[in-house]
């Protein structure tokens, strides 16, 4: 049976739901999180088929010192680096991945961003290792 990737549109999570072909269209979707039906379909990324030197040959300017500098300063551009190595991985990314970048590439700091999320630091962050010292 398939799955598909939807987002809530109330409370902005995103989940995974099975059905069948015949099903989808005519069956309602609903957030697991916050039960609302205000949710849109996301579409999963395609795959190109790509050399390691050409994805290697697409980061050369990330490589470049001065591409670096500032990016503490300035999320939008640590959002949009980590947006296109990312891509040029050729891999599949968790959604915690285009979560973050998306609220860097929205001007969120990374503090704000841990902040908002702490379920992404998991067991073992930073807190938690500076008490266990």
């Amino acid at each position: 049976m398939p799955s598909y990737d939807y987002i809530c549109l109330n409370c902005r999570k995103r989940f995974e739901v099975f059905m069948s072909y015949s099903e989808y269209g005519k069956r309602p979707v609903q957030c697991p999180h916050c039960h609302s039906e205000h949710v849109r379909r996301r579409i999963g990324r395609i795959r190109v088929l790509r050399s390691e030197e050409s994805r290697l040959e697409a980061l050369e300017d990330l490589a470049d010192a001065d591409a670096l500098e500032g990016l503490e300063e300035d999320p939008r551009a640590l959002g949009r680096m980590m947006r296109k190595m990312g891509e040029q991985l050729g891999e599949e990314l968790p959604p915690e991945f285009d979560e973050v970048v998306d609220r860097l590439e929205a001007g969120q700091s990374p503090e704000e961003i841990e902040a908002a999320l702490p379920e992404l630091a998991g067991e073992g962050g930073a807190e938690e290792s500076e008490e266990e010292l």
